[in-house]
């Protein structure tokens, strides 16, 4: 029924979208695509995943732990790998080939150490039930993805625009040099959008899992196409258009399943990335923002 499929829909809508103000996030204020960012996808899930099996934690006190070490490892990643590049300002494509190199490390490394296998959450996760709103049935899971997607969400934009921490990250975007002249700590802002930025992937990482029930080191190599077609569609930069465009692929993607064929599903963001670049190159919101928080 369209009604039920505009309700799944929304629900994988939401989670794209949350990857991708992370991803866009990242992107805004560093100027650099940061391939890494798939791996703290994976990694939050993998921590969530670990906190409900050893821990017996519940799923809601596991998505915020997925969430931290995700930010926390993208904190480490990004001092190690990218420090040294900025200090010297060395050009655009360094950063690229530097984070390409240490995504294909870290991704073989997890796939070692945790195995390829699909991983599952416990059945006590999903322990809730379903709800039917006439012929609608929307379980308790959905439920839970919708509404940290939408906290998460909500929370990034009113810091971002809303908070002197998010004055200071959108000056640092704006101008590094001139925000370091009016006394803003231009290192320790980039130190927080990149725990920020790996924190929002980490939870999508774990609301991804959720709804899929199916959690492998190489599931945020399948996000970041996702993740690209969404922050061009969008435009380059900007949160609105990535939330936007989140919801866009996954209303497309759940509805081609449904009505045409789920093996073309996949087609489906590849179609809009090359549709918005050939027609409305700039995204959506058509502002050629590419270093706007």
């Amino acid at each position: 029924m369209l009604e039920q499929q505009l309700v799944n829909g929304v629900v994988l809508g939401a989670t794209y979208a949350l990857f991708a103000i992370g991803f866009t996030l990242m992107f805004g204020v560093m100027g650099v695509i940061n391939l890494t960012y798939g791996v703290y996808f994976a990694l939050g899930a993998f921590a969530a995943l670990w906190s409900t099996q050893a821990l017996g934690l519940p799923i809601w006190a596991a998505l915020p732990a997925g969430a931290l070490i995700a930010g926390l490892a993208a904190v480490v990643l990004d001092t190690l790998l990218l420090t040294r590049l900025r200090k010297a300002k060395a050009p655009e494509l360094a950063s690229l080939m530097v984070t390409l190199g240490a995504t294909l490390f870290l991704y073989a490394g997890m796939a070692a150490a945790l195995g390829t296998e699909i991983r599952r959450f416990p059945a006590a996760v999903f322990s809730g039930g379903a709800y039917s709103l006439g012929d609608v049935r929307v379980g308790t899971t959905q439920l839970l993805i919708l509404g940290a997607a939408i906290v998460l969400m909500l929370a990034l934009l009113a810091l971002v625009r809303g908070s002197r921490v998010g004055l200071a990250i959108r000056a640092v975007a704006e101008n590094p040099d001139a925000a370091s002249l009016m006394g803003i700590n231009g290192a320790l802002m980039l130190r927080v959008v990149s725990f920020l930025s790996g924190a929002i992937g980490g939870a999508a990482g774990v609301l991804v899992g959720l709804n899929f029930n199916a959690i492998q080191p190489f599931m945020g190599e399948h996000m970041m196409l996702r993740g690209f077609a969404v922050i061009i569609v969008g435009g380059l930069g900007d949160l609105r258009g990535a939330l936007l465009a989140g919801l866009i692929l996954g209303l497309a993607e759940v509805l081609t399943a449904a009505y045409l064929s789920s093996t073309l599903k996949d087609m489906i963001a590849f179609a809009l990335l090359v549709a918005t670049l050939w027609f409305r190159p700039l995204g959506l919101f058509g502002r050629a923002a590419a270093k706007r928080a």
